[in-house]
């Protein structure tokens, strides 16, 4: 760290710009061999303070005390804490251990009886096993039999409940010390594993009434294209993501593979245009190596402090493209939109199940008192809208449903009006600009044998729509 940083965050806490603690975690969220003014730089962003002539005299004597032999101010914080732990050398001397899965059991008697070090071994191996039975997600809970999700069902990978005891050490066992003190202190905690061959898992631990749990997704090694993922229309994705300015959502259920398919259009661009794209993301899970395009990812909590923290200082970061891992309160909302009508073309998650409740929760969001405002915003700036759900197939597996709303004039005049009530009606009619309701996407897919009639039947919402369906 620059002495600079010290001296700039020591100086604006005797002045009462802020606190001693949020002076700390300003300071260590800065880049390596950032300096004072960067330290006040980031005070404007997040509107600590707006006082533009004392934090010009602070830099000034800052630099001044740098400079001089004395010994700068200690700080209120430790470092914050790596990603993952697999980051630190130590950590990557721990070769998985072989975890063998007879007909998809897992022997976890012999958990208890592991120290630390082959414990971490086991705990690899095993996400090795569950990534090669194809899994999606493995769950270790206390008080419950260890089950993977395998497309979208459930199976136990042992008849016995994990004890209290053996579901701690498991989950925490990858945590490096501190960051044992942070989720102990917290009871929530996320972070990205890195493991060998490039391969990362996203990780959820938390506390319930049994103990402890983790939640660890296997996130796929290699990012799919569109067509992969089960995108029928890619013409209309393609369109959408030529535009260099503009709001794109990805929407749709939990579990509906919204990332995977935002970071799909991440790839996209990447290999298309020769822009600047910065990503905000909680956690990490692809990594995106430059191509056309330079990618600068950041996390969430971890290179900065939130979303909407991130994304005003993405301004002035001279980003053609910003990617939002979600959009999910007033302030990134309001700032996704504003950089969407600055010339930025701007991409972001929601947890919406289709174009009307996407749009109603974008508005509903704001106080009456500027929905009229925001309304006419939207009504400029929406690019698109996909809104994805994952439905059993007939044949194993799942296969992707997706509506598509392309911000058309006459979607565009519904929503500046607020009668989004229309969008079902303009989707109908909006085959030629590439738009497909989710009712006619399970329609199609039941056609094409994809899915039985029973599965279309049940996720069909509109009558007329639901009578097509025969067996």
């Amino acid at each position: 760290m620059h002495k600079e940083i010290p001296w700039i965050a020591s100086l604006c806490s005797q002045e009462g710009v802020l606190d001693a603690k949020r002076a700390a975690e300003i300071a260590y969220s800065l880049e390596t061999g950032a300096e004072a003014l960067a330290f006040c730089q980031a005070l404007l962003d997040q509107e600590i303070s707006r006082d533009v002539d004392l934090l010009t005299r602070l830099v000034e004597e800052a630099q001044t005390l740098a400079a001089s032999d004395a010994e700068p101010p200690a700080l209120a914080l430790p470092p914050p804490v790596k990603t993952h732990p697999a980051q630190d050398p130590a950590w990557l001397d721990v070769q998985p251990a072989p975890v063998a899965a007879s007909a998809g059991h897992v022997d976890f008697t012999v958990v208890a009886g592991l120290p630390e070090s082959e414990l971490r071994a086991f705990m690899l191996g095993l996400l090795a096993t569950v990534q090669g039975l194809g899994a999606s997600d493995l769950h270790l809970s206390a008080g419950a039999p260890p089950y993977i999700r395998n497309m979208r069902a459930l199976s136990f990978l042992d008849d016995k409940p994990l004890s209290a005891s053996d579901a701690k050490r498991l989950n925490l066992c990858l945590l490096a010390p501190e960051e044992v003190q942070l989720f102990t202190k917290k009871r929530d905690y996320d972070y990205a594993l890195a493991m060998e061959g490039g391969r990362r898992i996203r990780v959820n631990l938390m506390e319930h009434k049994e103990g402890f749990k983790g939640t660890y997704r296997i996130v796929p090694e290699h990012v799919r294209t569109p067509s992969e993922l089960g995108f029928k229309n890619t013409t209309v994705l393609d369109r959408l993501l030529s535009y260099h300015n503009g709001l794109i959502l990805v929407t749709g259920p939990v579990g509906a593979g919204k990332t995977t398919t935002l970071n799909s259009l991440i790839d996209q661009v990447n290999r298309t245009r020769d822009d600047h794209i910065i990503t905000v993301e909680d956690p990490i899970e692809f990594l995106h190596q430059s191509q056309g395009c330079i990618v600068t990812q950041r996390q969430a909590g971890h290179h900065t402090h939130t979303f909407a923290t991130a994304l005003k200082a993405a301004l002035r970061e001279d980003p053609d493209v910003i990617v939002i891992g979600e959009l999910r309160d007033l302030e990134t909302i309001e700032m996704a939109i504003s950089a969407s009508e600055t010339g930025h073309l701007v991409i972001g998650t929601m947890h919406t199940s289709d174009s009307t409740s996407t749009l109603n929760r974008i508005l509903d969001v704001f106080p009456p008192g500027q929905q009229s405002q925001i309304r006419a915003m939207v009504a400029q700036s929406l690019r698109g809208i996909i809104c994805q759900r994952l439905l059993p197939g007939k044949n194993g597996g799942v296969v992707l449903a997706a509506e598509i709303l392309v911000n058309t004039l006459a979607v565009s005049s519904m929503v500046r009006d607020g009668k989004t009530q229309g969008i079902p009606s303009a989707l109908d009619t909006g085959k030629r600009e590439g738009m497909i309701s989710m009712d006619n996407s399970i329609l199609e897919l039941w056609r094409e044998g994809k899915i039985t009639a029973e599965v279309a039947r049940t996720n069909i919402l509109n009558k007329a729509v639901r009578a097509s369906v025969t067996d």
